[in-house]
């Protein structure tokens, strides 16, 4: 390239391709939430080592993996669906035999120069991969196709509970059925799921004295996974062990009342009252400080991109990438609602991060990957239409 590419007007049209097609409002929804993100990691990590510049330099992560997934094609990107698939699954496999166990998990796979965590691939594996499947036989999906989708959704769940990892597997679950669902899933085989679940948690509440004794052993959930629902169920029985983190973040939501405590004043936050106030729990740190109309400015950004993301969806040109966008956008819905849930006393605690506003260099890739591919079809549907 010539000393004067940059002089005249042709600079910006060498650049304007890459730039060009960005949906607006999706990049507004994202720099609020962002923006939000970084004050209130300054507020509840400034005192927690280097959290707030790590931060700064895992949203810039995010950002350019954004802006580069977003120059690739949809067409491109299902061509990827299967070998990253593959490649996810045999990690998981790799690592059930030879991970690294920490604290009693083994998640972690030592790769040489560094250790990774495989289940975080299977986020956007596993959709992709659902979502090549359904748009392959796309005009002809009959029943055992989506037995066969089901198989493909149980593989990577399975192995990554039995890390065990229930997060994880909750967001890798859900992605997967938001793809089976939008590709048509009959209404019939959907309600009574439903109706179960809700008298299974109804049988629960009921016979939470009987069911929670300690010599009482539930089938498929782990013990530490019984005593986190039981310890939802009634978190005073054990105020300073594992009802501690329940007890405290609704103490921090609930103190902050309207209008918060003030930008670095939170008592809870600041005293140490909040376990994990950088990660699982910044929300109640965020709640302490900025109070009701904070935490509506907080769930007005992620409305935003939700919305926006659906519409996006409901715009898609082909099959393959409506199932993409959509299961992409209701997974920040499932980060929302359970990381929310689970810090205001409603849902267990588990291990997932509030999107933009937890410290996580994985999560925020993870992220950034998944709205590059959103922005990606935004872009495509531009082009179609143009």
């Amino acid at each position: 390239m010539s000393a004067n590419a940059f002089n005249g007007p042709n600079w910006w049209q060498r650049l304007r391709p890459w730039f060009s097609g960005f949906d607006l409002p999706l990049l507004l929804a994202i720099a609020w939430l962002m923006g939000l993100g970084m004050v209130c990691m300054y507020s509840a990590g400034y005192d927690h080592g280097t959290r707030f510049v790590d931060h700064g330099r895992n949203t810039l992560l995010a950002i350019i993996i954004i802006f580069l997934v977003a120059q690739v094609p949809p067409q491109r990107m299902m061509a990827l669906a299967m070998p990253l698939y593959v490649v996810g699954v045999t990690l998981l496999l790799a690592t059930a035999m030879f991970g690294i166990t920490k604290k009693g998990a083994t998640r972690w796979l030592n790769v040489g120069v560094t250790q990774i965590q495989p289940s975080e691939i299977l986020k956007i594996a596993v959709p992709l991969m659902l979502a090549w499947w359904f748009q392959k036989r796309e005009g002809q999906l009959r029943l055992p196709d989506f037995v066969a989708a089901f198989v493909l959704l149980a593989i990577p769940v399975g192995l990554v509970a039995k890390q065990p990892d229930l997060g994880t597997s909750i967001l890798v679950l859900s992605t997967g059925m938001y793809v089976i669902f939008f590709a048509g899933l009959s209404w019939r085989l959907i309600i009574p799921a439903f109706v179960l679940a809700g008298a299974a948690v109804t049988a629960l509440v009921m016979s939470e004295e009987a069911i929670c004794q300690p010599d009482v052993t539930w089938p498929v959930l782990r013990e530490y996974q019984k005593n986190r629902v039981c310890t939802l169920l009634d978190p005073t029985k054990d105020p300073l062990g594992k009802g501690f983190h329940i007890i405290q973040g609704e103490i921090a939501i609930g103190s902050g009342g309207l209008t918060g405590k003030g930008f670095m004043k939170g008592t809870q936050t600041h005293l140490e009252f909040i376990p994990e106030r950088t990660t699982d729990f910044i929300f109640a740190a965020y709640g302490e400080e900025f109070g009701l109309f904070g935490a509506l400015g907080l769930l007005a950004g992620f409305t935003a991109l939700i919305m926006r993301g659906l519409m996006i969806a409901s715009d898609a040109p082909t099959l393959f990438s409506r199932l993409m966008a959509g299961a992409i956008t209701l997974s920040f819905f499932t980060y929302v609602f359970v990381n929310m849930g689970m810090v205001s006393g409603i849902l267990p605690v588990v291990g997932v991060p509030l999107p933009f506003i937890s410290y996580g260099g994985t999560a925020m890739v993870t992220l950034g990957f998944g709205l590059g591919l959103l922005m990606s079809i935004a872009k495509s549907r531009r082009f179609n239409q143009s």
